[in-house]
């Protein structure tokens, strides 16, 4: 099969790779009929993390079954399914919560080393009647890969916000899940939401929205516009030192910082006494993707969650190089990638 590998250089490339095996009885094999880049990928190519052996990427899938193992009772070849980014075991008292980083065997992340890429032709998923959902009625392709993390993700932070209804929420870092968790803000009853992003095009997205567009650093003009009191909760999409500095100086006393972006690897030198006077709580979420499926299906159904725009290019998995390349310069005109083996 063909899938999209890193390598120890930080390069991008299509590789002729085995076919996955059935990973166990409980397991199922996925043919990818749609892939798509996360922020997170890019990671991998900005030598943000160490990579020992090429690996194969990605963890948004969409496809349908061509083989399970004799212990699944959920799925059947043929079922067209979206996939979990996040995977547990499926049997442990964690996983009975449906979120899979409660695993108590410990989660995993398809496409980080040890479970395979999504962007491939096929992907093996162990666990399957909990990784797996069978694509729900109404839900379109790009709803779907959306599901798999990324409106997850940032439906899980705005909820771990405290938003207030009628509140004032800014978000920081406007890419996919920035954009996602700005519409899970407004689902959720804020009443203003600040958009914070360098780029004049993923802002301009935002202000199409009903937000309110700011460039980095924030806290200044999101005090100004509140009376000096800061917004009741804060979203960082970005998780870098300087965003979250960012967020804790423009989130109000007694107010709630939300982090799902994803910090490197050096430690973040939190100002704990200034953080204890003010009374803030701070929250750093990986979202239980399971978890969220049956509050956002319905409102996808229902048109209540509304994710348009969001997917703004779609180009082929041989192209992988081209389309990282796009992906990695962040000008707003590629917000969020879809792959099609």
């Amino acid at each position: 099969m063909r899938a999209v590998v890193v390598d120890s250089s930080n390069q991008i490339r299509v590789d002729s790779r085995p076919d996955p095996a059935l990973p166990g009885p409980d397991g199922a094999i996925v043919k990818v009929e749609a892939a798509s880049i996360c922020g997170s990928d890019l990671h991998f190519l900005e030598g943000h993390y160490p990579i020992v052996d090429p690996i194969s990427v990605g963890h948004e899938a969409v496809g349908t079954i061509v083989e399970t193992g004799s212990e699944v009772s959920g799925f059947r070849k043929g079922d067209r399914v979206l996939v979990s980014s996040v995977a547990g075991c499926g049997r442990c008292a964690g996983c009975a919560t449906h979120d899979p980083i409660r695993c108590v065997r410990g989660p995993q992340i398809f496409g980080a080393g040890a479970l395979g890429g999504a962007q491939a032709e096929l992907l093996a998923v162990p666990a399957a009647d909990f990784q797996l959902l069978a694509m729900p009625e109404g839900i379109s392709t790009e709803q779907a890969l959306l599901l798999t993390d990324n409106l997850a993700t940032g439906w899980a932070a705005a909820k771990r916000a405290d938003i207030p209804i009628g509140g004032t929420v800014a978000v920081i870092g406007l890419g996919a899940v920035g954009m996602c968790a700005l519409r899970s803000a407004l689902t959720l009853g804020a009443a203003q939401v600040f958009a914070v992003d360098p780029v004049e095009a993923r802002r301009k997205r935002a202000e199409a929205w009903g937000a309110v567009g700011l460039t980095p650093p924030s806290a200044q003009p999101i005090r100004e516009a509140t009376g000096g009191l800061g917004v009741d909760a804060v979203i960082d999409a970005v998780g870098s030192d300087a965003s979250i500095n960012d967020a804790i100086d423009a989130v109000r006393t007694g107010g709630t910082v939300s982090i799902v972006g994803v910090h490197d690897l050096q430690p973040y030198p939190l100002p704990a006494l200034a953080c204890l006077i003010r009374s803030l709580t701070i929250r750093l979420t990986t979202a239980p993707v399971q978890q969220t499926w049956p509050e956002l299906i319905p409102l996808l159904q229902a048109g209540r969650m509304d994710v348009d725009g969001i997917f703004t290019t779609t180009m082929a998995l041989d192209d992988a190089a081209a389309v990282y390349t796009a992906a990695l310069s962040r000008d707003g005109e590629h917000l969020k990638i879809q792959l099609t083996p």
